[in-house]
């Protein structure tokens, strides 16, 4: 049920009293499984970012070639890794808020086993791109990190509210503070890649 609102409304939005409404539960009843809204969307964000890497699998697989030079591969793999993640904008939202808002308000035990969670599937993407981009060695898990907060970060500024929206109708100058999400994250995986990758 969280996960459908996530589909309706930013995570800013997400409340409990929203969430018992619809499942139909009295607030104390939600409370018996879950915390806080947050330990509520850290569950969330650690599925979504699971589900993201079971297909980040495929696309990966599906767009290298292990043949071509290490700047092409890290060109596809910036490429691949923007348009997956530019596809999922409540993943790259959950990212934004993870250390402002979504690990507040949740008792040590959550926090411990979000983070643990976390782990776990930092190795996984850092064993997944070290796969097609063996040169990355001890800096696949530094890109990793760095792509999760790059997509969090500009994800913020690439779905505006409607009163931005008006503002850069009425002024095109200002639509420059507008970023399409996918271009962006190419371009800033890109350069992050080219600067972690060693030297020829």
């Amino acid at each position: 049920m969280a996960s459908a609102m996530l589909d309706e409304m930013p995570v800013a939005a997400v409340t409990l009293n929203e969430l018992s409404r619809r499942v139909g539960l009295a607030k104390p009843n939600v409370l018996r499984y879950f915390e806080s809204r947050e330990a509520v969307l850290l569950e969330l964000l650690d599925r979504f970012l699971q589900e993201w890497l079971a297909e980040l699998t495929e696309e990966l697989a599906a767009a290298l070639d292990n043949d071509l030079s290490m700047t092409e591969r890290a060109a596809a793999v910036a490429e691949v890794l923007s348009r997956s993640l530019s596809g999922r904008v409540v993943l790259c939202e959950l990212f934004g808020a993870q250390g402002s808002v979504l690990e507040h308000n949740v008792s040590v035990e959550v926090a411990a086993r979000h983070k643990r969670a976390s782990l776990t599937r930092l190795t996984t993407m850092t064993d997944l791109l070290r796969t097609h981009l063996s040169e990355l060695g001890e800096n696949a898990t530094l890109f990793s990190l760095q792509t999760m907060v790059m997509a969090g970060a500009l994800s913020a500024y690439s779905t505006p509210p409607p009163s931005l929206q008006a503002a850069y109708q009425a002024e095109p100058d200002l639509a420059r503070f507008h970023l399409d999400l996918e271009d962006y994250l190419k371009q800033a995986l890109t350069a992050t890649l080219l600067g972690v990758l060693p030297r020829r």
